[in-house]
């Protein structure tokens, strides 16, 4: 063969080959659906390659590493929870890792739990990382919708809480109502976190903070059950059976049937609506307050309406039996 045409048939080669590599690189991949793996810290460049290889999100293990050595980028992987779509090319999905633009992930903490609520549902999310070696004080942490990354420490999160509390705290105690009976932030979290226990409804919460208001400013005990349940729980759960006369006469600095005024701190973490609810209460003259049967309250001014509330709430009860 002249060495001309042997040139040309080395330089054909050599051209597809490369043409061959290239739409291994670019070209569409093997993923057949939509996945998510997660590159743990720490992981090395072999064992992504391996991963990426065994997930079926590329053709070859090798072709990971030739693609790396070739991108020089080894050292800009990143660790992380990545959503993969199907049919990712080789090229892309390094692309990806390499950016770091991991899947965000979201934590809701509901309204009303206490912080050891709140730490059991932290522990109980495996996608967090790191141990939590102490519970905040309650009335401590915002109740909110946090996003996050797999990963994430679990104390640097219940940090961001207290935070977002403080911010949330400073933005508001300065636009309260004048002559409220709570004289600090702090008494005004112990009672919106009164409030948010006593009823889940939120437009209700403005009447129901006017009423402990009313009571305050008349020198009335609070006589909220949930003071009573935390006292008897430590905050810890729910009390899981019905409160009993022993209960509401219980010597404890939390049950408000015995202490007069607010307890010492808060019952649980109060969200946003109920601590907006306590510092701008609704005026009325209200001083009792029972369930209704539709998951809100029948409120009264004096002792006798409320017990023909009472007793319109027993037979509600009584009708469900």
């Amino acid at each position: 063969m002249p060495a001309a045409a042997l040139l040309l048939l080395l330089l054909a080669a050599a051209g597809g080959a490369a043409w061959y590599g290239w739409q291994r690189y670019v070209g569409p991949g093997p993923l057949a659906q939509d996945t998510t793996i997660v590159i743990a810290r720490g992981t090395g460049v072999q064992a992504i390659a391996r991963q990426l290889d065994s997930t079926g999100v590329v053709r070859s293990e090798r072709d990971v590493l030739v693609a790396l050595k070739l991108r020089d980028s080894v050292r800009r992987l990143k660790a992380g929870e990545y959503a993969i779509p199907a049919g990712i090319s080789l090229k892309d999905v390094l692309d990806l890792i390499e950016s770091g633009k991991t899947v965000i992930r979201r934590f809701t903490v509901p309204e009303g739990l206490t912080s050891a609520q709140i730490v059991e549902l932290l522990r109980a999310e495996p996608s967090f990382s790191g141990e939590v070696t102490a519970i905040p004080a309650d009335g401590t942490l915002l109740p909110e919708t946090y996003h996050y990354s797999w990963g994430d420490d679990r104390a640097a999160l219940l940090a961001r809480m207290a935070a977002d509390m403080r911010k949330a705290l400073e933005s508001l105690w300065p636009d309260r109502a004048p002559d409220l009976p709570v004289k600090t932030v702090e008494e005004a979290v112990t009672l919106a976190s009164i409030v948010e226990k006593e009823t889940g409804m939120a437009a209700e919460r403005p009447k129901v903070a006017g009423v402990f208001v009313n009571r305050l400013r008349m020198g009335m005990k609070l006589q909220s059950d949930p003071t009573t349940i935390y006292a008897l729980t430590g905050g810890k759960g729910p009390l899981e059976r019905p409160l009993t006369r022993a209960d509401w006469k219980l010597e404890n600095p939390y049950n408000t049937y015995f202490i007069d005024g607010l307890p010492p701190g808060p019952i649980a973490n109060p969200g946003l609506a109920s601590l907006k609810a306590t510092l701008n209460p609704e005026s009325h003259k209200y001083l009792y307050f029972v369930a209704d049967g539709t998951g809100g309250h029948a409120f009264a001014e004096t002792l006798d309406e409320h017990n023909r509330n009472v007793a319109a709430w027993r037979r509600v009860q009584d009708g469900r039996q």
